[in-house]
């Protein structure tokens, strides 16, 4: 991770030739935080497909955040961002964390002015955007920096285009059956990053022990409470802990809960019709549902 560095240090930072370069750079860089303590990377980590690898990932100051952290990656398409959909475009999820005071706990104006003070950021920004670090460029270039992380790269992506039909195995050919079908997941996930970009209630909220409300905080719509973006499926091998709150380990945990949601939360509020009745799968079932999700990864990330 790159710090705010001394001006005697600053030859350090490589010049980027792009906007989207610059937009790693800063992603990358404490100095969009509090005092530099931590980057966008320090929770949103290359090596899990830009997401975390703990139910909560720390902020400032060691303050838990209130949700899992979600990846980064394959965002471009997206209509919704956050777990609750309250920012509509990147650049305007970009500067969430920095502000939030769990998150990275600085004003946008605060960290333009640091950006301004530091030679070479300076130097950037005025290169490639004519200009002197604002708080509109600077979401900008970290939004073009998040547009380059898709991936398509996958043995399932791969066995559709008749690129390599060894990859996608027989138990994972049996599992997208599973997953258009008896396992009703092609209801919520579907579209090329297998997300309908909605919100759902999957049963996650019971008022209790259980009481992120999600949506609702954002629209205020009765029907909304308890309900949470459909995230999408892609690199979800490398993306645990899963849900919102990051409460199942594995994806044999979310599948578990998914076949029997009442075994898992008998008092859920506002679940949603899909969910009211067992799937009934069986191990062999669940084996090769996990199978198919598993080819949604990219080879990058199946590889280590």
């Amino acid at each position: 991770m790159l710090s705010c560095l001394p001006d005697k240090h600053e030859k350090l930072l490589k010049e980027p030739a792009t906007v989207e370069e610059l937009g790693e750079l800063l992603f990358k860089d404490s100095i969009l935080s509090r005092e530099n303590k931590i980057s966008c990377a320090s929770c949103h980590k290359p090596e899990f497909a830009f997401a975390d690898s703990v139910a909560l990932s720390v902020g400032i100051d060691n303050t838990l955040a209130t949700r899992n952290t979600p990846s980064t990656m394959n965002m471009t398409a997206r209509n919704f961002y956050f777990h609750d959909g309250r920012s509509e475009t990147l650049e305007d999820q970009a500067g969430g964390p920095m502000e939030n005071p769990g998150e990275m706990d600085i004003p946008l104006s605060a960290i333009v002015k640091k950006l301004n003070k530091h030679a070479q950021y300076r130097a950037f920004f005025i290169k490639l955007f004519n200009s002197l670090a604002t708080k509109e460029n600077l979401v900008n270039a970290l939004a073009a920096y998040e547009k380059t992380l898709e991936t398509n790269d996958t043995p399932f992506d791969n066995y559709m285009n008749g690129k390599d039909t060894v990859s996608f195995t027989a138990s994972a050919q049996r599992g997208r059956e599973i997953f258009n079908e008896k396992g009703k997941c092609f209801d919520c996930h579907f579209g090329p990053d297998f997300t309908g970009d909605d919100f759902k209630n999957i049963g996650l909220f019971n008022g209790k022990n259980l009481n992120d409300s999600g949506r609702y905080i954002i629209s205020r719509d009765l029907k909304d409470i308890g309900s949470f973006k459909v995230p999408g499926l892609r690199n979800i091998a490398v993306t645990k802990p899963y849900m919102h709150n990051g409460m199942f380990k594995t994806l044999k945990h979310v599948i578990d809960y998914y076949d029997n949601p009442d075994a898992g939360i008998p008092n859920a509020v506002n679940r949603n019709t899909l969910l009211a009745k067992p799937l009934h799968l069986t191990a062999g079932e669940k084996k090769d549902l996990e199978a198919f999700l598993n080819s949604l990864t990219d080879y990058r990330f199946l590889k280590k």
